[in-house]
């Protein structure tokens, strides 16, 4: 079964169920208690078949976008499985078009999550997104907490 996942406006720190089928669910909360004007799409809603999922995102950030640095931490089971940091945005000859969002403005953002790079062992995952607006990791613009169980 193809789902798709489709989030926006949910009361923060309630667990949202984001999709499910035979073989993959998924849910979501935001690390802090703020409400977040947020979307997020993702089909198919399957593991199977190292799958290309499309993602689609519209966000409207609380802070100008001219630096972000997003950090995904990634646990298997309990354990750290994955960690790994990008700068997005440095305020120079950014590539991404989120880059220069401003406070207020609609964000919108489709892309590709290529499955066929990834193996998804069955289990529990805890995937914590954090997008910083600067360097040191002090200054939060978002935070997602995902859960993801692989059947």
């Amino acid at each position: 079964m193809f789902g798709l996942l489709f989030f926006i406006l949910f009361t923060p720190a309630l667990s949202e169920f984001i999709c499910t089928s035979s073989d993959l669910e998924m849910s979501y909360t935001f690390c802090d208690s703020t409400a977040h004007s947020f979307m997020f799409n993702l089909t198919p809603c399957s593991t199977r078949n190292k799958p290309v999922w499309k993602a689609a995102l519209t966000w409207i950030p609380r802070s100008d976008i001219h630096f972000l640095k997003i950090v995904f931490n990634v646990w298997y089971d309990g354990a750290k499985a994955f960690l790994w940091k990008e700068l997005l945005c440095s305020g120079a000859d950014d590539e991404y078009s989120l880059c220069g969002t401003l406070k207020g403005e609609t964000l919108d953002s489709a892309f590709d999550i290529k499955g066929s790079r990834l193996e998804f062992p069955k289990g529990n995952y805890s995937i914590v997104v954090q997008g910083f607006s600067d360097d040191s990791e002090n200054n939060t613009l978002i935070c997602l907490n995902f859960t993801m169980i692989v059947k």
